[in-house]
């Protein structure tokens, strides 16, 4: 299976008391965190390319451009959603979107690089 544009993923959550801006020290109202909804997005792009980057590479982010647009309650389900736009050299430009039951909470783009594993943890030492 070849990397290539138009490989899409989903994420969801149900917004618990852990995944609020109060929680999180992202703000002051019991909604969904825009950290939290950042990485939800970000699941939601790795799940598109599960199985079409080799067994000793991985994906990590590298830019994520998004407009928190409606705040979410605690107990709703968002989902989030990615497609594959670009692919540039190593760097994964991926359009998303997140919705919950009552329409549009976010839109942007995220950028993930792929990474040989090993040779990214060596920068870590």
């Amino acid at each position: 299976m070849a990397l290539e544009t138009g490989l899409a993923g989903t994420a969801e959550m149900e917004v618990g008391d852990a995944d609020t801006a109060i929680s999180l020290g992202s703000g002051e109202v019991p909604v969904l965190a825009t950290p939290r909804l950042i990485a939800l997005c970000e699941a939601a792009a790795m799940r598109a390319v599960v199985g079409f980057v080799s067994d000793d590479s991985t994906t990590v982010g590298f830019r994520v451009q998004l407009d928190h647009l409606r705040p979410t309650a605690v107990g709703h389900r968002v989902v989030a959603e990615a497609h594959l736009d670009r692919i540039e050299g190593h760097r994964l430009i991926f359009t998303v979107n997140a919705k919950d039951d009552r329409g549009l909470v976010a839109a942007g783009k995220v950028t993930r690089v792929i990474v040989q594993v090993e040779r990214f943890m060596e920068k870590t030492r």
